[in-house]
């Protein structure tokens, strides 16, 4: 059996190619919305809980699974991590699959600053005379887990926060202490012409964003902060050297069906 950790919208398409000549397959995603995306595919186990190292591993052994395909987002680092440790204590087959950065080939432009943490952001904005003040706009679209960060810290800066349309996320916001006009509830990936509007809107001098790739939106948003002449904060992704990486789902699902290793 074949598992598939999901974490991005890449997700329907591994699973959409695998089923050309397999359905023995777990799928795992941390939300129920996840799992409402894989109704019309294939599959003979869903599991849509966030998962812990142990629970994980326990899955896995039950259903018999001999090759794990690890395709979480690119930020959620630990995720991958249990995955890895999993498969070298289980002796299961461990294939990584990778949304390509579209961020990298902005290094050189001197308004496109990578950082490797949020907090180092929040330095970034204190030390910069022309963000850190009670006027100035900065537009976070990072999501609603790491707002806290934000409210916590020692800046002057207004930060608008643009999360998904959840719940369970505007309750956490709303605890925090963030005021309605600060939260921007909307689904992405979000066009050029779109992030150009939310930044007129609140005549931003920032934005935050994660490398997600292309399918998560991430070049629009920088090329739309370039036109209007404002800062990017890109955090970086962490460094893991997986053994087998794949960039392309094609590779990938080529790669199992042709060396048969599930």
């Amino acid at each position: 059996m074949i598992a598939l950790i999901l974490g991005t919208s890449e997700g329907k398409v591994i699973l959409k190619e695998l089923n050309v000549f397999t359905s023995d397959i777990l799928v795992s995603t941390t939300t129920s919305y996840g799992g409402e995306l894989l109704k019309e595919y294939k599959y003979k186990k869903l599991n849509t809980q966030p998962l812990e190292e142990e629970e994980l591993k326990k899955l896995l052994l039950e259903n018999n699974v001999k090759l794990l395909v690890d395709a979480s987002h690119p930020y959620a680092s630990r995720i991958s991590d249990n995955c890895i440790k999993i498969c070298k204590d289980t002796h299961i087959s461990y294939l990584r699959y990778e949304r390509p950065s579209v961020a990298e080939k902005y290094k050189n432009n001197e308004k496109v600053i990578f950082v490797k943490d949020y907090e180092e952001i929040i330095e970034r904005i204190k030390s910069t005379k022309s963000l850190n003040k009670k006027e100035t706009v900065i537009l976070n679209t990072t999501g609603g887990n790491n707002v806290e960060k934000f409210v916590k810290a020692d800046i002057n800066s207004r930060v608008v926060h643009r999360i998904l349309p959840s719940l369970k996320v505007l309750e956490n916001l709303f605890k925090l202490g963030v005021k309605v006009e600060d939260i921007v509830a909307i689904k992405g990936p979000i066009g050029l012409e779109l992030n150009k509007g939310f930044i007129h809107q609140y005549d931003a001098k920032a934005i935050i964003l994660k490398d997600s790739g292309k399918a998560g939106g991430t070049e629009e948003k920088i090329e739309a902060a370039l036109e209007e002449d404002i800062y990017v904060f890109a955090i970086e992704r962490e460094k893991k050297n997986y053994k087998q990486v794949f960039y392309t789902v094609h590779e990938l699902v080529n790669y199992i069906k042709i060396n048969k290793v599930y």
